[in-house]
């Protein structure tokens, strides 16, 4: 059975330039004809197609950022003039946090199958996914991936721990699709009913993205629990897995449906292998999707190297941090403007600040909320609040600090990340 998913796993260096930029040139063809957003955003660069030949090309244009596509989607519903295309055409709509309308043509979309290959999904393989079916187009993404390498998939979805744990044992998963730390609450959770998870559970192979995955995480995987784990580079807006580990781990090869550059944030330009910046990406895989330059908010550095797999894509070293104010927290993004949208509704909600910790392998989210007025101790509130953070943001707040006004400094970041990662 071969190793690599498809020939381009494989292409040379020339090759690789030459696929990429007539796929580029193509996309931003094909987003100037047909998306108004992309044809106003190169007019007021003073930028024509003919002028975007290359990858490098692409400085000439500006990054569009997520804060970016939601306020074009309130101006010019529901796509924001970023969907190519008639209406009756689209199958989906998935819905990212923001909210981010997402409309897609094609039926078959197998855009993170190369991902679960690499990780070695086959026919045979019984795998759970634990990502959500609500909302997210996470959980159906995963899903059609791990189809089109013929594995069988439980559709489990997000929550349900104690079902999650029996479909596992009475179904004889041997694969898991999810977040690391997930994975983990799983296994501690097995552990505390006094089973042993290595001779009750067959999981000898895991699929995690969302998060980051420590060393430390993974060796108590790999070593402690013999769970073969490969993480994935993904990203929502764009519509899919952007790199992927290989047996070798030592990177993620960018994937070949999308233009990836790693640029210097304030600048938009360029920077070489080695060097740090944010993760820029154009998808080519999606024909009805206009989107050219999303900036994720996320820091990598672009490796090059001879890579014993055989694949030939440069790799990101994973991620080194965030380039803004929005942070991502068990799998999703928490962008402040989305807070303030939210809390706009609570008339007594003044200042706020987020703090994300990590706790025991888990991402901890604490809302702290200056009041209007004064009470501290109202439990209505508090309900009203919780309510309002979960359903703009969908991640659930793990603590909610209600203080008086003045509490939180005016110098003070909007969001303390205070994860530590070994």
């Amino acid at each position: 059975m071969s190793q690599h998913y498809d020939k381009l796993e494989s292409m040379t260096v020339s090759e690789r330039k030459i696929y990429l930029d007539s796929r580029l040139r193509q996309a931003v063809s094909r987003a100037y004809r047909g998306a108004p957003a992309a044809r106003r955003m190169m007019k007021a660069a003073g930028v024509k197609p003919s002028d975007i030949t290359t990858v490098s090309d692409l400085e000439k244009l500006p990054i569009t950022r997520k804060n970016d596509l939601i306020e074009a989607q309130k101006v010019t519903p529901p796509y924001g003039g970023y969907y190519v295309g008639k209406p009756e055409g689209i199958e989906r709509i998935f819905i990212s946090p923001g909210p981010v309308y997402e409309p897609l043509h094609s039926s078959k979309i197998e855009w993170f199958a190369r991902s679960f290959w690499a990780a070695g999904f086959r026919k045979g393989d019984v795998v759970i996914n634990t990502f959500t079916y609500h909302l997210s187009p996470a959980g159906t993404l995963f899903q059609e991936g791990l189809r089109d390498c013929r594995a069988t998939v439980v559709v489990a979805g997000a929550g349900n721990t104690d079902i999650h744990i029996k479909a596992m044992k009475d179904l004889g998963v041997n694969g898991f699709v999810g977040t690391p730390s997930y994975l983990m609450s799983l296994i501690k959770k097995v552990e505390e009913t006094g089973s042993n998870f290595k001779k009750d559970f067959r999981i000898d192979k895991a699929w995690v993205t969302g998060e980051m995955l420590s060393p430390s995480m993974r060796q108590t995987l790999e070593k402690d629990y013999r769970i073969d784990t490969y993480q994935t580079y993904a990203v929502t807006e764009p519509g899919g897995t952007l790199a992927y580990e290989c047996s070798q781990k030592s990177g993620l090869h960018l994937m070949d449906d999308y233009v990836v550059e790693i640029v210097d944030p304030s600048t938009g330009k360029q920077l070489a292998p080695g060097e740090v910046g944010e993760v820029v990406v154009t998808p080519l895989h999606n024909p009805h999707w206009g989107l050219i330059r999303f900036g994720t908010g996320d820091l990598s550095k672009m490796i090059v190297d001879n890579c014993p797999c055989g694949r030939t894509a440069p790799k990101l070293v994973g991620l080194l941090g965030r380039s803004g104010e929005a942070v991502k927290v068990r799998g999703m993004f928490v962008v402040p403007k989305q807070v303030e949208a939210a809390l706009a509704a609570v008339n007594e909600a003044g200042k706020f600040q987020l703090v994300v910790r990590r706790i025991d392998n888990r991402d901890t989210l604490t809302l702290r909320l200056e009041l209007k007025s004064g009470n501290t101790d109202d439990f209505e509130l508090r309900k009203r609040v919780e309510s309002a953070f979960q359903s703009a943001c969908i991640v659930k707040l793990d603590r909610l600090e209600l203080l008086p006004q003045g509490t939180i400094p005016s110098e003070s970041k909007v969001v303390l990340d205070e994860r530590k990662w070994d």
